[in-house]
């Protein structure tokens, strides 16, 4: 992250969305403010277009997105994300109303290509996610988990038992879990997920007492990816999210796969943390 003090007239008009920058905003930002370098470039238009198709279906769930862009400043090059303040309490979410509202989403969305992926690239946190559309979900997954493995390995170092077990699981288990939910004559539903849902990312809207997500990674996936990062020991969306949330949307067949496939798709988000925290203890022996 790069420090950078602007003003309106910093601001060129390479901006995504419908908002332009007030001289009241930059007034009150503190010296030493801090924008994303070109690095950051996709993590913001990704952002805006994350938080754009969430907020299309759910504007009471996810804080309005207004814009992102490029600050005009040849040194350093700075892009940012602008959407609406909402003074949030820091405290889980009621599973009720969170869990309705999510599956909400996952039911009505619709993908623009009838496929898997994202109209733009986007990141999980720091992470460049492989998006591209696929109308097959176990190969969508496993190209999304083979990345993450890979930053991982490139990251933490080779370990050769943990490598060869991550291949059976690409080979092997992978089919078996994901394969069934497209066969049979099976239609498997691309639906609009937050992709990243833990509780850094859910909050309680003060003023409405509604509960509000943000900072979102979304793409049209399986509805049950969703809940793969809920099944981290550490998270804090425990059995009342899930039960409230199966009350909505009930499992896809085969439902006797439904808890496996909720673990694999955990394995993505323990992928993550481990990029993100290197070194991270027990995560890869789990």
């Amino acid at each position: 992250m790069a420090q950078t003090q602007s003003s309106v007239k910093d601001v060129i008009p390479d901006i995504g969305g419908n908002f332009t920058l007030d001289e009241s905003v930059i007034a009150v930002l503190p010296p030493g403010s801090q924008c994303a370098t070109e690095g950051g470039r996709i993590m913001m238009e990704g952002e805006f277009n994350s938080m754009s198709e969430l907020y299309r279906l759910a504007p009471s769930f996810v804080p309005k997105p207004h814009a992102w862009g490029r600050f005009h400043l040849a040194e350093p090059v700075t892009h940012f994300f602008l959407c609406d303040f909402v003074d949030m309490e820091n405290e889980m979410p009621d599973p009720v109303s969170f869990c309705a509202r999510l599956a909400e989403i996952h039911s009505c969305s619709v993908s623009p290509t009838g496929k898997f992926g994202f109209m733009v690239p986007n990141c999980h946190g720091k992470i460049l996610q492989s998006n591209d559309w696929d109308d097959d979900w176990a190969s969508f997954y496993t190209k999304l988990l083979v990345s993450f493995f890979q930053i991982e390995i490139g990251i933490n170092g080779p370990w050769r038992q943990y490598e060869k077990a991550f291949e059976t699981i690409v080979t092997i288990i992978i089919p078996q879990l994901l394969g069934p939910l497209q066969a049979d004559g099976r239609i498997l539903k691309p639906s609009l997920v937050h992709g990243d849902l833990w509780e850094e990312n859910a909050a309680t809207n003060l003023a409405s007492g509604d509960p509000v997500v943000f900072d979102a990674s979304a793409f049209y996936a399986h509805n049950e990816y969703e809940l793969g990062t809920w099944r981290r020991k550490t998270i804090k969306f425990g059995r009342s999210y899930f039960n409230q949330y199966l009350q909505n949307i009930p499992p896809n067949e085969p439902v006797e796969q439904w808890d496996d496939r909720i673990r694999l798709y955990s394995l993505k988000f323990n992928l993550a943390h481990m990029i993100g925290w290197p070194g991270a203890p027990f995560v890869r022996e789990e």
